[in-house]
């Protein structure tokens, strides 16, 4: 798992910020906390998420950990949350998807307890936060090294043990650590490629949203022995992985 450490090897550029106040920083958690709080009770849980360790853990998650210190103050907006993060190799940029649509998205996951689950195209970590709460194991990958080294720091600021997060191409997900549970897709995409089905256990889940051009729909993947039943959920917009696209056809 990366460390903090990794941040600079990243070239990762945080601010330096006077060191606030016992009680200005005890203000500030509680008004996160009513925050995560109202998010779970006016953005998710209207939105049919029923399941109560979904809406436990987001309600426990501190959001604002996964995001950029300037960004803080809109953890909590009900709207995908675009990220920037500066290092040595330029600018790199992933999406925290709205939170009413990722829950809907976790919930269809159906995770059980003792289920291992990968999580594709992680950004900041916080998915990977959500998922370590409900389930067994948690392997987490994106392709972004800044976006791999700022996840794995949140996390183990939060203290979470039972997740990894890696650098990996969101195409391949990690067959080396499956078959898994369920698999999440944070985003848009074209096509579910076959290599990440084959990745699920016999029963498992993959949950993405399927489309293009900023509308499509949720869609559920379940295995069934050597065949794949594939549900329509709900539509959803959400900004598109490009690594899912697909290959375009030439004609001559």
């Amino acid at each position: 798992m990366y460390h903090t450490s990794d941040l600079e090897r990243n070239g990762y550029q945080s601010r330096a910020l006077s060191r606030p106040s016992n009680s200005m920083k005890g203000r500030t958690m509680a008004n996160f906390a009513t925050q995560r709080k109202n998010m779970v009770e006016s953005q998710v849980r209207p939105s049919d998420v029923t399941d109560r360790r979904v809406m436990t853990a987001m309600q426990s998650v501190p959001r604002e950990t996964f995001l950029p210190e300037d960004m803080a103050a809109i953890a909590y907006a009900d709207t995908d949350l675009p990220v920037s993060l500066k290092s040595d190799a330029g600018v790199s940029k992933a999406t925290l998807l709205a939170p009413r649509v990722f829950g809907k998205l976790v919930q269809h996951l159906e995770i059980g307890e003792a289920n291992v689950v990968l999580d594709i195209a992680c950004a900041t970590g916080y998915s990977t936060a959500i998922l370590s709460h409900i389930a067994q194991t948690v392997v987490a990958i994106d392709q972004d090294p800044a976006m791999v080294a700022f996840a794995a720091a949140a996390i183990e600021k939060c203290g979470i043990d039972n997740a990894v997060v890696m650098q990996r191409p969101l195409v391949e997900g990690h067959a080396d650590e499956g078959p898994y549970d369920a698999i999440l897709i944070n985003g848009m995409v074209q096509h579910v490629p076959p290599a990440l089905l084959d990745q699920l256990k016999d029963g498992g889940r993959l949950v993405t949203i399927e489309g293009q051009g900023g509308f499509g729909s949720a869609t559920q993947w379940r295995r069934l022995g050597t065949t794949f039943d594939k549900r329509w959920l709900f539509d959803a917009g959400a900004p598109a992985l490009t690594a899912f696209d697909r290959p375009r056809e030439f004609v001559f």
